[in-house]
């Protein structure tokens, strides 16, 4: 009796672990690093690409559908009157709920900016106005709410492009980074609102990177990058940090490289290196920690201007990067990168890649190239290798990051969102 009751109990958690790793709760999937346990993607599409279950309007904005326990939550906006979650039905796409808030405002490129974050009973969201709130999905109503900006000294003017940080769950935590003369990065108890810790003004000003975890030594480090003051070798103040995320102390800084306006956040290269990329002429650089004793030492592995990204991190796969690379300065496309820093290949306009998503699954690239075409791409440090493309979304500024559950691709446009099915 008691190794049936055994066997049920392993039966049970696993089966809790698969729900779990199929679900795609918040910004770049369970991983949080653009990857989806997904297999048996469809390898061939007819011409009109792949069949589509449903389609919803949208307003216009920038910010991806999470998806859990057969739901999908999406942050709208409209700029006269306030933020919206929409809760849809994944598999039919209706509306089952919503929850708006006043949050009138405007600034340069309208619409929603992030994606919810759904633990547990909540799903969390930090709007452009810097409203945070967590809402109760069995109540549908706020169970706390802040102002990361207000709250923190933020002062009277908000960033240009407002604020973007998606909210990261660590434990019984939700980190996210302020980025005002009070706090550079902050933790709440995920559930009672409670300031868990804050850390110190990081250096540089306020950009739009959310912290991302990268290990170091076996240990979690939360990296955060700031945006310079100035441009090119004029650069200067910015700064990459890497803080406990228990106490939020700050553990070691890096200030030799530099970006105006930082978006993607940090990707973890392994081995204790963190991978940080940007545009307007940053380029990448490759940073190392190492633990010395009590303290971390932090060198520069490399940089590359040839490799950088300007909205979402590049998807690492079998040690080598690929990154969209069309930025202000330069059409680059999508661009292959060593892990010693050699760009292997680029697509430059044939075909151009331009601030799009990425998902990687069952060996495969699910790309959309930031207007209208999506593409199945084989990864390979050869070459650019695509087996099937096909135009899904009307033109516009289609920068918004994916989803993928359950076969179906999830995509966000300036006026609708679309579900694919891509995998048998």
């Amino acid at each position: 009796m008691k190794n049936t009751l055994k066997l049920v109990t392993i039966l049970i958690a696993s089966w809790s672990v698969t729900v779990a790793a199929a679900d795609w709760p918040w910004l770049y999937g369970p991983r949080r690093d653009h990857t989806s346990d997904q297999k048996g993607l469809l390898r061939t599409w007819p011409r009109e690409g792949p069949k589509v279950l449903w389609t919803v309007p949208v307003g216009a904005g920038f910010g991806g559908p999470a998806v859990s326990g057969g739901n999908v939550y999406l942050l709208d906006r409209d700029e006269k009157i306030g933020d919206t979650l929409r809760v849809l039905d994944l598999a039919s796409g209706k509306e089952l709920w919503t929850y708006g808030y006043d949050a009138a405002g405007s600034f340069m490129f309208a619409g929603s900016r992030t994606m919810p974050t759904v633990d547990g009973e909540f799903v969390y969201t930090v709007g452009p106005m810097g409203d945070l709130h967590a809402i109760s999905i069995k109540t549908r109503k706020p169970a706390w709410r802040k102002n990361i900006w207000k709250d923190f000294g933020g002062g009277a003017e908000l960033p240009r492009w407002a604020i973007v940080q998606n909210p990261l769950i660590y434990g019984d935590a939700l980190i996210v980074a302020p980025q005002t003369p009070e706090a550079g990065v902050v933790a709440y108890d995920k559930l009672t609102s409670e300031l868990k810790w804050k850390s110190p003004a990081l250096s540089g000003m306020a950009g739009y990177v959310t912290p991302s975890i990268v290990k170091v030594a076996g240990e979690d480090h939360l990296v955060m990058t700031t945006a310079a003051v100035g441009r090119g070798r004029t650069a200067r103040d910015g700064s990459v940090n890497g803080l406990d995320p228990r106490s939020g102390k700050v553990l070691w800084t890096y200030t030799g490289w530099q970006c105006i306006i930082p978006v993607p956040q940090a990707v973890d290269a392994g081995e204790g290196r963190a991978l940080i990329t940007g545009a307007y002429g940053a380029g990448s650089v490759m940073l190392k920690v190492e633990k010395k004793g009590d303290a971390y030492a932090v060198s520069e592995l490399f940089k590359n201007p040839d490799f950088g990204a300007h909205t979402q991190p590049p998807v690492l796969h079998d040690g080598h990067f690929y990154s969209h690379y069309t930025i202000n300065e330069r059409s680059d496309g999508l661009v292959a990168m060593g892990m010693d820093g050699q760009v292997k290949w680029k697509t430059d306009q044939q075909p151009a890649f331009v601030r799009g998503g990425s998902i990687l699954a069952d060996g495969l690239l699910l790309m959309t190239d930031g207007n209208t075409m999506l593409y199945l791409v084989e990864p390979s440090p050869v070459g650019f290798k695509p087996l099937a493309s096909a135009v899904i979304l009307e033109a516009g500024d289609n920068w918004a990051p994916l989803a993928l559950v359950d076969g179906k691709l999830l995509v966000r446009g300036q006026k609708e969102l679309k579900v694919l099915q891509v995998a048998r």
